[in-house]
């Protein structure tokens, strides 16, 4: 049995350097409780977002060290650097100012801000690793520009990244597909925000299409942040509707423990949300995804999220507004 997990652990700082800080002093609440959740989780492959970049993956080996005092051992570590805060050198917000957050290739203060990496126990195949976050958003089949940016030729589809990462797990490849798309919100008329979240979910039909050069060989498990509710919140939501009805792939609907609610006007169906927003605007949302394969088999799925007054609930809360989802899989 191989767990694989996802998690948006929300940890990134407001500058380079403030989470490796916050780390190696030790004591801070959110690492502590984020450490926890992953340890409580045991996953064998862990996808993070979150989580801010630096060339010498010193943040994320910290990270690991914590995780390994927390019972939880990743000998394999594997980060590329992100899109947030990049700066484009162009207006994209339209406010007449360049450099600031909003007009990066995906929204940060600094480069490096927010980004994804991969913790496993088994070894990642660095030579066969693909990655498209550099890829221009103009390349992209069909592509939702807006026209107010469409003769923007730096501007890259990706916010956070595009990654296709081979691991070897007892002999046999698994292939991972692992991004983090835009929040479809924080828009004007030209819903730059929604057309962009539309597009990098769109991108993996296309590469499983073979678009972007051969798709994978064999069994695959593509997951992250989708940031995208198939039915609540805002969005447009035609490419993860279509891509939790692609035929190649494997919804496992990860539940929630705790008490049978009611949703999407469905009583007595267990919760599918990966999110939590205060209020009741957006509030809980399905917007992190795990999709094997339709060749692997899924034993068991599930989301991290205990009940109030469960042991660990408390903790769940201060880690992150996101839950770690999992899925077991059986390889043969």
């Amino acid at each position: 049995m191989l767990r694989i997990a996802t998690y948006h652990t929300e940890l990134s700082r407001k500058g380079p350097g403030l989470l490796l800080r916050d780390i190696l002093r030790g004591g801070d609440a959110q690492v502590e409780a984020v450490a926890r959740v992953i340890a409580a989780a045991d996953a064998d492959i862990l996808l993070l977002q979150g989580v801010d970049y630096d060339a010498e993956l010193r943040t994320l080996s910290a990270l690991a060290e914590v995780l390994a005092e927390a019972g939880v051992a990743y000998p394999h570590l594997f980060a590329l650097r992100p899109n947030r805060g990049l700066q484009t050198g162009l207006d994209l917000d339209g406010d007449g100012r360049r450099g600031e957050p909003e007009d990066a290739q995906g929204y940060g203060w600094y480069q490096g801000e927010g980004g994804m990496a991969l913790l496993s126990r088994y070894p990642v195949e660095a030579a066969g690793v693909r990655d498209f976050t550099a890829m221009p958003w103009r390349d992209m089949p069909g592509a939702l520009l807006p026209e107010a940016v469409a003769d923007a030729q730096g501007l890259r589809l990706s916010t956070t990244g595009h990654w296709v990462v081979p691991v070897e797990v007892g002999g046999t490849r698994l292939t991972l597909l692992a991004f983090h798309a835009t929040p479809p919100v924080f828009d004007d008329e030209n819903d730059l925000n929604g057309r962009r979240n539309h597009d990098e979910i769109a991108f993996w039909r296309h590469y499983l299409d073979g678009a972007f050069g051969p798709p994978p060989e064999g069994r695959f498990v593509l997951l992250g942040v989708a940031n995208l509710d198939p039915v609540d919140g805002e969005g447009r939501k035609e490419a993860i509707a279509a891509l939790l009805a692609d035929p190649r792939l494997r919804d496992p609907a990860p539940r929630r423990a705790g008490p049978v609610a009611e949703r999407h006007g469905h009583a007595g169906a267990a919760v599918l949300d990966t999110a939590d927003w205060a209020g009741p605007v957006p509030g809980a949302l399905r917007v992190s995804y795990l999709l094997p394969s339709a060749d692997l088999s899924v034993t068991a799925s599930g989301v991290l999220w205990p009940s109030e007054g469960a042991p660990l609930a408390e903790v769940v809360d201060a880690a992150s507004r996101h839950r770690l989802i999992w899925v077991d899989l059986a390889l043969e």
